[in-house]
């Protein structure tokens, strides 16, 4: 999958592209955007073409292309995506043993700090891109980022990419202009992938594409990473509820922990909390309840969904066993 910071091409979002080119035209830009969405909409996709397209002296958008173009050709580009603009400073979770990300590091939100406190190296503006913002420890990286918020320093521009806005301090979400980005239809995405995929058959495209929620970045990572065969894991699940066998339960913890993809688990229990998610907006609007559904109160499975959550959290950053993660998981969801 291709790098944020380095892709040419935003499908789905003109409108916001839009809205943060005519931001900057206007002479009157706000000089922090939060750009929310889903994970693998295009969030740090946009920021970064954002940041290069300013960084490159806001060049006229040509006709048929999406708002805030620059070619690849373009030097800009090309220092952008190398990481290599110096009026360019990004601020990400490191990323851990076996893929895993990682905390926002307190050193790194400081050297964001002096980043801010120099002039621009080549006079024009500057950009700080912050991924995943809510992967932080609240009182140390979020208060320091607070500092950078409260007193901006002139012509630069500061992009808080998240996927969950509601972790983020008050006072750092009220300072910032927010840009929410929708996902894409499912036919826009399976039309994508078509493009992207052209060896995968028409079935899996379309299977992906629905699993992946209208989110391009979701759906590469999870062709790359077993994603259609965790799925069909996950159905087998909830198609042995309510009380599941103990024997088939080990057995799917043997099958996610034994691929040779680091992340299967935390897809595995992300695929889960969708299909829970699935069935309980269908038992609300009363159409076409799950078969599974009526094991529990929905606010029984709601419950269920935040646990889960929480499993798939805890075992990633405190790298706990992940078998035994399956095994809880799959624990709570079986009626005893």
């Amino acid at each position: 999958m291709t790098d944020p910071r380095a892709n040419p091409e935003l499908v789905g979002h003109d409108d916001a592209a839009r809205t943060l080119e005519e931001a900057a035209l206007s002479g009157r830009m706000h000089h922090a955007w939060l750009i929310a969405g889903p994970t693998g909409v295009g969030k740090a996709t946009l920021a970064y073409r954002f940041a290069r397209w300013l960084l490159a002296g806001m060049p006229p958008t040509p006709q048929g292309k999406t708002p805030l173009y620059l070619p690849e050709a373009n030097a800009t580009f090309r220092r952008v995506a190398a990481a290599a603009h110096a009026d360019l400073f990004t601020l990400a979770p490191t990323v851990g043993k076996g893929g895993r990300k990682e905390v926002l590091r307190v050193d790194d939100a400081r050297d964001a700090l002096r980043f801010m406190a120099l002039t621009a190296a080549e006079g024009g503006w500057r950009a700080v891109v912050v991924e995943d913002v809510e992967q932080s420890e609240r009182e140390l990286v979020q208060n320091i980022l607070l500092k950078t918020l409260e007193e901006p320093p002139p012509r630069t521009v500061q992009l808080l990419v998240t996927s969950a806005p509601d972790r983020l301090l008050p006072t750092i979400r009220s300072r910032c202009r927010r840009l929410d980005l929708a996902p894409l239809s499912e036919p826009a995405l399976t039309g994508l992938l078509t493009r992207w995929m052209p060896e995968m058959g028409g079935p899996d495209r379309l299977r992906l594409a629905h699993i992946a929620d209208g989110c391009p970045g979701r759906a590469l990572l999870l062709a790359e990473g077993e994603g259609l065969a965790l799925q069909t894991m996950v159905e087998e699940v909830f198609a042995g509820l309510p009380r599941l066998d103990p024997r088939r339960i080990h057995d799917i913890a043997d099958r996610v922990t034994t691929r040779r993809d680091a992340a299967a688990l935390t897809t595995f229990l992300d695929l889960l909390r969708r299909a829970l998610a699935a069935g309980l907006r269908a038992a609300a609007r009363g159409t076409d309840p799950a078969p599974w559904i009526g094991g529990r109160s929905l606010a029984e499975w709601s419950t269920l969904w935040e646990k889960l959550g929480r499993l798939a959290d805890e075992t990633e950053r405190l790298n706990l066993d992940r078998k035994q993660a399956v095994l809880s998981g799959l624990g709570m969801l079986s009626v005893r």
